[in-house]
């Protein structure tokens, strides 16, 4: 028998509904609020200023999807990491890479882009990667893979950490407060976003380069 994405999701927001009842899961799952307005620069090229570091977003992020998986705009995740990056004195360069929805790869393509060789990748909902291009794309400089636990502060100490890396310091690691319950609670939920992220990616399209006013 074949599973349609209806069912999946059917499944999906049902045992949602038994984690969290009465929460009105859908509604908050699928609701957005209001989309950035990204104007594109043209396709992403290779930087050549050693004091940059390369933010990469997925296809769906700041438009068909505006917040993460607790509700933070997209809006403010990249004030955030703009913000912690530009605290440490360095430049911020935008892409979407359209190709995958994959973060090891979002990250490694804006590492290998970036002019200091160091590259952050953030998810829809929330994940998030500090990536270096000389590394392997499965392997990383910091993960962050508990999209819930990822708050406004961790956005902004990871775009600090980043423009550490870039300037060839060794920071100490971000800390990411634990929470046991996080990933039972939430992976149905997170199934659900990552299967409407990929349903925006197209192989053939090349990443582009974008400029984001705050």
């Amino acid at each position: 028998m074949s599973i349609s994405q209806e069912m999946v999701k059917k499944i999906i927001l049902e045992v949602l509904q038994e984690l969290m009842p009465k929460k009105g899961i859908e509604e908050e799952a699928i609701k957005q609020v209001s989309p950035i307005q990204f104007k594109e620069v043209g396709n992403a090229t290779k930087g050549t200023q050693r004091d940059e570091v390369v933010v990469g977003l997925p296809p769906s992020f700041g438009t068909a999807m505006t917040k993460t998986i607790i509700n933070i705009p997209h809006n403010d995740v990249l004030k955030e990491v703009i913000a912690g990056i530009e605290e440490e004195g360095f430049k911020v360069r935008i892409i979407k890479v359209y190709k995958t929805a994959d973060l090891a790869f979002i990250a490694h393509e804006a590492a290998k882009l970036s002019g200091s060789g160091i590259g952050i990748g953030v998810l829809s909902r929330g994940t998030t990667v500090i990536h270096q291009r000389d590394l392997a794309p499965l392997q990383n400089l910091e993960l962050f893979p508990q999209c819930p636990l990822v708050e406004r502060e961790t956005f902004r100490a990871i775009g600090k950490n980043a423009a550490k890396y870039a300037k060839g310091s060794i920071p100490t690691p971000v800390p990411v407060r634990n929470d046991p319950m996080a990933r039972p609670k939430y992976q149905g939920l997170s199934a659900l976003l990552q299967n409407k992220e990929t349903q925006h990616v197209n192989p053939s399209a090349a990443s582009l380069e974008l400029t984001y006013l705050l």
